[in-house]
């Protein structure tokens, strides 16, 4: 019921929605009528909260930043606003620009992220400006050669939302996204209003600290693979540690989430991007994805993405007895290893040896390269593992066949500097005292 009295507050303290506008939003909470996307996929084997959960929140639902909806929706009143969204961008059934058109807000455009504004696009795939066919509203792509809003795209803008849910982790682009939003921002004195959504994986910090000379899209601050932060939290150290260009501030406000803390686990409700489909993907995501800067295939093409791992020549390895084929599905058009059946790794299923403490884990990585028939085709011959890793001596670490807990240990240094960093910039309980 907590969303119910949510919405009639909201409702209570908006004197300008009329009869009808009233009426759409009720109709989208009870069901009444469908608001959401065909797009927005739920994510398979849903739960609000799992794991361990604190005693004082036992019996509260999290209420996204989206659904505070009597916080901002007054805010947004006769001002001209664009939204950064996607498939995960809902208030409970209703996608937040179906809402807000619904509601006759001045909603003049979208900007849409990687993998697209309904969220079925590849990663990395070009994504051309199109229209909303359910609005009609243009939709202005972020990825490819334009991921920052030029002064033209933000001309009349008043005010910008954002509300994308992020993964947690340094290479998930939704947070390079947020950057240039902030930055586009700051130099047309355009607000940002954030709504905020819990981190999946934000209840630790680990991994090697972005180098300077590997900063990239997938990789634009001087933080940990896992950073430990929602976007809003982000976006707050993004300003107070002044990495915008020539140290601008954005006009930043972060509408939080209820009953939440970086203690426990938070199931997504949706796909954050199609190759994520489900809890085990989003928790194995930081660690596999380095996978990526490999030959191997981390499942795309599959229904198991970034839950097993493969290469055909490690069908020569004594003790591989589980594979896969990769083929064309949504979100890859053309997988690695297309056709071909790949042996290896299957993650799918929790094993002590993986998954024993919350913490970044390279030994399965360690182990594939270990045990690969060619170690000259283990790594891409382009730099996208070092991107990934944030450094260089990460890859130089694993050929020369250092173990887990020594690279580790040379993480912590830099590790260290930045939990002192991200302290200042916390908006929830941490799970750290």
């Amino acid at each position: 019921m907590t969303e119910i009295k949510t919405l009639v507050s909201s409702i209570n303290k908006m004197a300008f929605l009329n009869k009808k506008s009233t009426f759409i939003i009720f109709a989208c909470l009870f069901g009444f009528i469908s608001c959401n996307s065909s797009d927005a996929k739920k994510i398979e084997n849903q739960v609000i909260i799992k794991d361990s959960i604190p005693e004082q929140i036992q019996n509260k639902k999290i209420i996204v930043g989206a659904q505070r909806t009597h916080i901002y929706f007054p805010i947004l009143k006769n001002k001209n606003v664009a939204v950064v969204a996607n498939q995960t961008s809902m208030i409970e059934n209703c996608h937040l620009v179906d809402s807000l058109f619904a509601l006759e807000m001045k909603i003049k455009k979208i900007f849409c992220p990687e993998h697209g504004f309904r969220g079925n696009a590849d990663a990395g795939e070009v994504i051309n400006n199109t229209m909303d066919t359910k609005t009609g509203l243009p939709i202005v792509s972020l990825y490819g050669n334009n991921k920052k809003p030029s002064n033209d795209e933000l001309k009349n803008i008043e005010i910008i939302i954002f509300d994308l849910q992020d993964v947690g982790a340094r290479f998930y682009t939704y947070i390079s996204t947020m950057h240039y939003i902030m930055e586009a921002c700051a130099e047309n004195n355009v607000k940002l209003i954030i709504l905020d959504r819990p981190n999946p994986n934000g209840y630790y910090v680990d991994g090697p600290v972005l180098e300077p000379a590997l900063k990239s899209f997938i990789g634009m601050h001087p933080v940990p693979v896992v950073h430990g932060m929602t976007v809003g939290e982000y976006a707050q150290m993004i300003n107070g540690e002044k990495w915008l260009k020539n140290e601008l501030l954005c006009d930043l406000q972060v509408i939080t989430c209820e009953n939440y803390t970086h203690k426990f686990n938070y199931s997504l409700p949706v796909k954050p991007s199609p190759n994520l489909p489900n809890d085990r993907s989003v928790e194995l995501y930081p660690s596999i994805c380095f996978f990526e800067g490999t030959n191997l295939s981390v499942g795309r093409g599959t229904n198991m993405q970034f839950q097993v791992v493969g290469h055909p020549l490690l069908k020569k390895v004594e003790g591989i007895n589980f594979s896969f084929i990769p083929k064309p599905n949504e979100g890859a058009k053309n997988p690695l290893l297309n056709g071909e059946e790949c042996f290896g790794f299957d993650f799918r299923i929790k094993e002590e040896q993986f998954d024993s403490l919350p913490k970044l884990n390279l030994n399965y990585f360690i182990y594939a390269y270990s045990i690969f028939p060619d170690k000259s085709k283990f790594f891409l011959k382009n730099n996208m593992f070092d991107l990934l890793a944030g450094n260089k001596s990460l890859k130089k670490q694993i050929i020369e066949g250092k173990n887990y807990e020594e690279i580790r240990k040379s993480w912590q240094p830099d590790l260290e500097k930045f939990k002192q960093i991200r302290k200042k910039y916390l908006l929830y309980e941490d799970f750290e005292p």
